[in-house]
């Protein structure tokens, strides 16, 4: 009887270990609330830090450098009878700044193409730091004849970039994939015959 009484005392002990952890979980929260009610502190996530504005809490974003500013100049180059260009000629951005640039893409040909862009960096030591988020490059699109399409470059210069770069050019080369670079158009006959009298 003496064994069974102990094992009653311990199995009493443990339920009421375990209601008294699942009350402490199911109380945590409104605990925490009052807590922070009482000490001024109205996050709860702790681990962000946040400024308040007007009474709203919003995340600040510590990872814009604002004491700084890099000028990204876009270039647009073409190998192929469409056009293709930058909706701005250049942006100034923070490091740490997400921005976005729409590029605008016209096939001029009678014939649907499928093209792709590669991009380029200058000076070179920027390209490291340079970060697509979302860029046309990344994959081959294929354009009706006469359609115009526009895409974005999302991008993000990064902190660690050298502070001497005061300015980035990206620079794209769209060109049709598998096709052939078109031949440097023939003066006709009658154009030679005026050179040649000219001389």
């Amino acid at each position: 009887m003496k064994f069974w009484s102990e094992n009653t005392s311990l199995k009493f002990k443990l339920v009421l270990v375990a209601l008294s952890m699942f009350g402490f979980g199911y109380a945590i929260v409104p605990l925490y609330e009052v807590f922070c009610d009482v000490t001024g502190i109205k996050v709860l996530a702790l681990g962000d830090r946040f400024i308040e504005s007007a009474g709203d809490y919003k995340p600040l974003n510590t990872q814009v450098d604002d004491t700084r500013t890099v000028t990204v100049e876009f270039d647009a180059n073409v190998r192929g009878l469409w056009r293709f260009k930058p909706e701005k000629s250049s942006l100034r951005v923070h490091p740490g700044e997400m921005t976005t640039i729409m590029y605008e893409f016209q096939n001029m040909q009678g014939r649907s193409i499928t093209a792709q862009a590669v991009p380029s960096y200058a000076p070179e030591q920027a390209g490291p730091n340079f970060h697509k988020l979302e860029c046309f490059c990344f994959k081959e699109h294929t354009l009706a004849p006469g359609e115009k399409k526009s895409w974005p470059v999302v991008f993000v210069i990064d902190s660690g970039l050298p502070r001497d770069v005061k300015t980035i050019t990206l620079s794209y080369t769209f060109f049709e994939v598998g096709g052939k670079t078109p031949p440097v158009p023939v003066a006709s006959n009658e154009a030679n015959d005026k050179t040649k009298e000219g001389s």
